[in-house]
């Protein structure tokens, strides 16, 4: 301690001197966390034009105004503004994470300065104040504990420990894992039994807290995988389009055509490229899926987690408040020489013991009927306590610490009530728990009186002289039986303690230690655990029926881990393959990567090692799902491709660094985002299979055409009538599609899966090759009919259109229905109001586009007469086998796809 006084040069018994304060103040600052500024909302918009794609049409809009084509350039600049907006409004709010770790250590503490007590906020604290600490105090920032009384701490929200921490004050080494610091307290965690005073030895950003707020500061955010295969696919798109919108350029110039017409011809092969509507469909898409997820419990803070979690390989689960309830139960009680299974979870009363007999109906309560060995050790656990239960409505919370709230629930369940056994037995004295003891004893008014002691098996064990039977006889000692006994229950991750009693004379009003060194009479053992919630087992398996990984990372002990982690069968072979934070610390990056690979529980894992094992698992290509509600999981979240908060129990750090929100605090409800997710991707890829063919033949037209030096079957406000008005108002609906059959047997698809694979690719190919000969040709065929360019044009849009609609059907679940409906010769036709509105919508612009004066002159096109629009109508027939055989030839593919090639 001397060190320590003169390390911080403070007086550990009277504090630091105003002065002294002042210059610390003036040397470390306040203690409290800087805020990053978010981007403010002008700036935000301004990069949304940051696309390479939206690059051409900024600069083809610009060249059109030089040109004096004022209308193109206002048409061909509101589309990237439409784009603009549209992801404006879906960029995410600026991260509140860091001001809400701030939020978490702000509170009034009590401190020893000049040798008088002062109350002050937490943030005018410095480095060498001393602190005390009393029960319901929030740890104002990192101490060294100088004093400790019965100290006992919660550090879930930092360390994943599920229950409050014992406190000592003895020296430990330097390399102590974060969790096992028992002569630490740190910030924003909080006191709940006993006493303490400390010596602050780190105040704001140097805090435990503090280094995890710059951790997240410091993290790059990370694209998911939707928009990182956004960005290939626009770079690559980029390259294509102003390759050959220059060769069209340079070759039609050679040729001899003027460069006003050839600069027209390379803007329409550009436009017509671009699939301008996508970005649009996307974030559309996206938001439904969130509207879906709402609905099923899962609140999605940035849209792009939508698709992220649908492509998870892996899930990394706290276990805390996570996959269990954070509710510490009875489960097992030892009493009489015999085993009693105890059923229910949490503090609710609702559950029973197993007597192993039928409870004659002349009982009145359960507690009449009880063994007198298992009556009275229950007895000891309800009045050796010193919480409570409170009840508001059907929920029940503890008052104090969460293992004596666990064994007043368990003495409910046999109708040994807390207030009347007190008011039965009123306490007289009590010793409070110490480490040093490691067991708390009572005194209690009784004939006779009575002392109640629950500890450490090993503290009471060599106290007892004898032990209880079931029928309330005293028998001499079986340590073996109590050993074997404590070991069933070790074995399954419970934490044991055992209970004893002694009767005392009438003229004890107090006692101490000696009074209970001997002549203690063994009642029983009982196991307590924090267990899984039954939902959530049932999840994980469903989880890894689809292909998907659930490993658990936790700050807690590691065979409680373990002990968990297989009642929730997450285990790769039948054993459960656990690591501790200390191996994994003397890891090198590729025993890492083994590691994380053949591990199914990583246990006493600091943040910083969550967060590198969620790296590792990125770096060998795995989509990772994060899961968890503390402070210490935050920068794992935040560097997850999703990280997922609990929405009611998590703490704000926690929600505010998360992608996900779960408002049930259900592990259950992950898997139906994944479901959802899955279906959000499923509908992704039918948009952008019916939306770049039209880009494909749109840009082969075009191109052919210039370089035949025909006139062009299509204008580039024409192609951007096609691709944003029609795109958008036919490809919507196909967002609104329900999952497909089997979606949840199917393994998790290849993270380094391109968007366009080359299944798709060839399908775009096909359709495009399609759509080109039908423009091309309806508009060949018309120019020469009618002598007119400007029908023609309209006829070739419009009997695109029409072929788009049946290709529509063929993807669609509606068209898969409606042929199924035809096979079987059934007259019910599939609802599907949303795709049919779709259609309808976009039947109605047509009209509007081609017979409307004001479109006439805006886009270039002439009203058609009945004849014409029936000649338009013709494609649609020519393309019901063709969109047959390409069906048919891609779930071919898919069958003959070697197994080698899909991913595991």
């Amino acid at each position: 301690m001397d060190d320590l006084a003169t390390h911080f040069q403070t007086n550990l018994e009277a504090g630091l001197k105003a002065e002294d304060v002042a210059n610390r103040y003036e040397t470390y600052g306040r203690n409290e966390l800087s805020v990053k500024p978010g981007k403010p909302a002008w700036l935000r918009f301004l990069l949304q034009f940051n696309q390479p794609l939206l690059y051409i049409l900024l600069v083809a809009g610009a060249v059109k105004a030089l040109l004096g084509s004022w209308t193109n350039a206002a048409v061909i600049w509101g589309v990237t503004v439409i784009n603009a907006i549209i992801g404006y409004v879906q960029e995410a709010k600026a991260e509140g994470a860091i001001a809400s770790l701030a939020k978490a250590v702000t509170t009034e503490t009590t401190v020893l300065r000049g040798g008088q007590m002062l109350r002050v906020q937490s943030q005018d604290l410095v480095p060498g104040d001393i602190v005390l600490l009393s029960s319901g105090d929030k740890v104002p920032a990192d101490l060294r504990l100088l004093k400790s009384r019965s100290l006992q701490v919660d550090e879930s929200a930092l360390t994943g420990e599920s229950v409050p921490v014992e406190k000592a004050i003895a020296p430990l080494p330097v390399d102590t894992p974060l969790a096992e610091r028992l002569n630490m307290a740190y910030a924003g965690s909080f006191v709940t039994f006993g006493q303490g005073t400390g010596l602050v030895v780190a105040t704001a950003g140097a805090t435990e807290v503090g280094q995890i707020s710059q951790s997240m500061e410091q993290r790059v955010n990370l694209t998911t995988p939707l928009t990182r295969k956004f960005a290939a696919f626009s770079r690559t798109l980029l390259y294509c389009i102003l390759t050959l919108a220059t060769l069209t350029f340079a070759i039609g110039l050679g040729q001899g055509e003027s460069w006003e017409y050839m600069f027209e011809a390379a803007v329409a092969l550009a436009v017509s490229a671009i699939p301008e509507g996508l970005p649009a469909v996307v974030t559309i898409t996206l938001a439904i899926g969130v509207n879906r997820m709402a609905r099923r419990n899962a609140i999605i803070r940035k849209l792009p987690a939508v698709e992220a979690l649908g492509s998870a390989t892996v899930i990394c689960s706290d276990k805390t408040g996570t996959l269990t309830e954070n509710q510490m139960t009875v489960q097992a009680v030892y009493a009489g020489a015999q085993t009693y299974r105890v059923s229910g979870s949490g503090y609710s009363p609702k559950g029973e013991i197993d007597l192993g007999d039928d409870i004659p109906d002349d009982v009145a309560t359960l507690a009449d009927h009880l063994p007198d060995a298992l009556r009275e050790c229950l007895v000891a656990g309800v009045l050796c306590n010193d919480s409570q239960l409170k009840q508001s409505g059907d929920h029940w919370t503890v008052v104090g610490d969460p293992t004596e709230g666990a064994l007043i629930a368990a003495a409910a369940k046999a109708d040994l009530n807390q207030s009347g056994m007190t008011s039965l037995m009123p306490r007289l004295d009590s010793i409070p728990f110490e480490s040093e003891y490691q067991y708390m004893a009572t005194l209690h008014d009784a004939l006779p009186r009575v002392i109640y002691v629950k500890g450490s098996v090993e503290a009471l064990l060599q106290r007892c002289s004898g032990r209880m039977t079931t029928s309330g006889q005293l028998k001499s000692l079986d340590p073996s039986g109590i050993e074997q006994a404590v070991a069933a229950m070790t074995a399954k991750g419970l934490r044991v303690l055992a209970f004893a009693r002694k009767t005392v004379g009438d003229r004890h009003h107090s006692i101490d230690h000696d009074d209970i060194q001997s002549g203690l009479v063994f009642l029983g053992l009982q196991g307590m655990i924090d267990p899984p919630r039954p939902e959530a087992i049932a999840a994980v398996h469903a989880c890894q029926a689809a292909g998907i990984q659930v490993k658990m990372i936790t700050g807690d002990h590691i065979a409680t881990a373990q002990a968990i982690a297989h009642r929730m069968g997450i285990h790769q072979a039948d054993q459960v393959v656990a690591f501790e934070g200390k191996q994994l610390a003397a890891m090198d990056d590729a025993q890492l990567t083994q590691t994380v690979t053949e591990g199914d529980v990583f246990a006493r894992v600091a943040p910083a090692q969550k967060l590198r094992l969620v790296e590792t698992l990125q770096i060998k290509g795995n989509i990772v799902a994060m899961t968890g509600d503390g402070v210490n999981d935050a920068p794992a979240l935040k560097q997850a491709d999703i990280g997922i908060a609990m929405g009611q129990n998590g703490t704000e750090v926690a929600r505010e660094a998360a992608d996900m929100l779960l408002t049930d605090d259900n592990f259950a409800s992950i898997e139906a985002a994944v479901e959802e997710g899955r279906t959000v991707y499923q509908n992704l890829r039918k948009a952008i299979a019916f939306l770049l063919p039209v880009n494909g033949g749109e840009s082969m037209t075009i191109l052919i055409s210039a370089l035949l030096a025909r006139d062009l079957p299509i204008l580039s406000l024409q192609v951007l009538w096609l691709n944003m008005i029609n795109s958008l108002t036919m490809t919507v609906p196909l967002a609104f599609e329900p999952k497909s059959a089997g979606l949840m047997q199917q393994p998790p698809r290849n993270p380094r899966e391109s968007l366009l694979t080359r299944r798709l690719l060839r399908r775009i190919l096909a359709v495009s090759f399609f759509n080109w000969v039908l423009i091309f040709g309806m508009f060949e065929w018309a120019k020469a009919t009618t002598g007119d360019v400007a029908i023609a044009r309209t006829m070739a849009i419009q009997a695109l259109v029409a072929a788009r609609i049946i290709y529509l059907l063929s993807i669609s679940q509606l068209g898969l229905s409606l042929w199924q409906s035809l096979r079987r010769r059934s007259t019910v036709i599939p609802k599907a109001p949303i795709l049919i509105s779709g259609i309808l919508g976009a039947i109605a612009l047509q009209v509007v586009f081609s017979q409307w004066g004001l479109m006439n002159t805006l886009f270039k096109t002439a009203p058609l007469t009945w004849n014409q629009w029936l000649i338009c109508l013709l494609p649609m027939l020519p393309m019901v086998p063709f969109a047959m055989l390409v069906n048919r030839l891609d779930s071919r593919q898919v069958e003959d796809e070697p197994s080698s090639h899909r991913y595991h």
